[in-house]
């Protein structure tokens, strides 16, 4: 791995880790208030929002160190990716749907809008490059190994 990879590499590790431990650490302190901001999405049925606003912040903060540790990196960003695609399009069906509710992914008071939607749609470009950077090292270190050692007929 080149010197600028491994720097794009620990980049978006640390950009991702830091956005889910930060972002897990302000839900998980308010928890009233992040199932108050589940509540205003309007998608979710009652009972399941006071464990979702409980448990929700956990797993965030598990991914963001799974992410920050490296272990399995590619399940662990993948599982990064897809709760992101899954918060865009909650996010996303609930402005189309013209709820005015608090978003709740990094605090609380910050309405959801395309803004919002945007700044979560960009936080997933590093998480999808950290679930396919593998893939193409991997492959790259394979076609240098067949350069090396050419099969023999």
């Amino acid at each position: 791995m080149t010197a600028a990879l491994r720097i794009l590499h620990w980049l978006c590790r640390i950009l991702i880790a830091a956005v889910f431990l930060y972002s897990g650490y302000v839900k998980a302190r308010a928890t009233l208030q992040f199932a108050i901001a589940i509540t205003g999405y309007k998608l979710v049925p009652e009972a399941f929002i006071l464990p979702l606003a409980t448990y929700l912040p956990w797993l965030e903060i598990a991914l963001g160190l799974g992410v920050l540790i490296g272990w399995k990196m590619r399940y662990f960003a993948a599982a990064v990716s897809a709760l992101l695609v899954f918060f865009i399009a909650i996010l996303t069906l609930t402005y189309l749907r013209g709820i005015e509710a608090d978003c709740g992914c990094f605090g609380f008071g910050d309405r959801i809008s395309p803004r919002t939607i945007l700044r979560d749609s960009l936080i997933l470009i590093p998480a999808l490059y950290l679930v396919v950077e593998g893939r193409f090292r991997a492959g790259r270190l394979q076609r240098s190994a067949l350069v090396e050692n050419p099969p023999s007929l």
